[in-house]
């Protein structure tokens, strides 16, 4: 990159922590219990919104994997979210009633706790759907990974967000609270990925999977972005800068091998499609709240009316992380 672009790029991050600092006053302490973290924790940061069912399992599933803390937004849910967040002793809970538009989809409420409690901690930003899965995860915990990317000199760590469906119509299968959401939805493409390069940031963009085909088949380059980098190394100075498909400073973006190898990477099992998605769908077009409009949920909207089937004759049905590893979805690199 030459001088102009790279100070350009060190001036927008400055003005996204800029952002952050003033965007805390929408966040009001529900149960802050961030004195309970350890220098060496890894934590959790999350965003959401009347996602109480899926919270048992969510929490569980980060548990077992080894995370030490959750540092989690409330957008106002009137559910019972904040209400079973509060009494969790390994959850610091805030609230907001602001805009989740205005704070950039809440990039710039995390921007700010990450800032705060996150310094030389690793973190994983993830949604309430949103599973992390990683070489070895079946028999390594996450502190092995972040062991082994400390003593690699890794600061991030890519995962491609997998959207998993189950067989049949999206609300055939009622999901119970706690249950696994992959004993349901657990479908996915194997296929049917475009990949690309954003020059400006350098991260890699995908599109694709069951929502492409079925949501945006008509425009594909409307479709979702599929790459993540939900797994870093934190510094004071960094900043997410559109959900986590990109951050800065920008070389948190390479987690690709551009010389012929491959970077070790992991995959979000997206639980998207469940039977609360209608409900979730329709809440979202009258909220307004998400990106260009809500153009996404809209597309959603419009083809739940035909209670559609995201299984179709080429769905490889899940089994574990080495099948994803076969499949070219995601890598083991050097790590053995």
């Amino acid at each position: 990159m030459g001088l102009l672009s790279t100070y350009s790029l060190r001036l927008a991050r400055k003005r996204w922590r800029i952002r952050a600092f003033r965007k805390r006053r929408e966040l009001r302490a529900v149960s802050a219990r961030t004195d309970k973290i350890k220098p060496d924790d890894i934590l959790v940061f999350s965003t959401l919104r009347n996602e109480r069912v899926r919270l048992p399992y969510f929490l569980r599933y980060y548990r077992d994997m080894g995370v030490n803390h959750f540092l989690i937004v409330d957008n106002d849910s009137t559910d019972g979210s904040r209400e079973y967040l509060a009494e969790q002793p390994d959850v610091s809970l805030w609230h907001s009633a602001h805009s989740y538009k205005r704070a950039r989809f809440g990039v710039d409420w995390l921007n700010w706790l990450q800032i705060r409690y996150a310094h030389k901690h690793w973190i994983l930003v993830v949604d309430p759907d949103e599973f992390f899965v990683y070489p070895f995860c079946d028999t390594r915990p996450l502190r092995a990974l972040t062991d082994w990317l400390d003593a690699s000199s890794i600061k991030s760590f890519s995962a491609m967000l997998l959207d998993m469906y189950p067989k049949g119509p999206i609300g055939a299968q009622p999901y119970r609270e706690g249950q696994d959401p992959f004993e349901i939805a657990n479908w996915f493409d194997s296929g049917n990925y475009m990949i690309s390069r954003n020059r400006k940031y350098g991260n890699l963009w995908i599109q694709g999977g069951p929502r492409a085909r079925a949501f945006f088949a008509d425009a594909p380059e409307r479709a979702p972005a599929l790459n993540k980098i939900p797994l870093v190394k934190w510094h004071r100075d960094y900043a997410y800068v559109s959900s986590t498909h990109n951050l800065l400073p920008r070389g948190l973006n390479l987690v690709y091998d551009e010389w012929g190898g491959e970077k070790a990477s992991g995959c979000l099992l997206h639980a998207k499609f469940l039977d609360t998605f209608a409900v979730k769908a329709e809440e979202e077009m009258q909220r307004r709240q998400h990106y260009a409009n809500s153009h996404e949920y809209r597309a959603y909207k419009a083809a739940l009316n035909d209670h559609p089937d995201l299984w179709c004759k080429w769905s490889e049905k899940y089994i574990n992380w080495r099948q994803l590893e076969i499949l070219g979805l995601m890598s083991k690199g050097n790590w053995a």
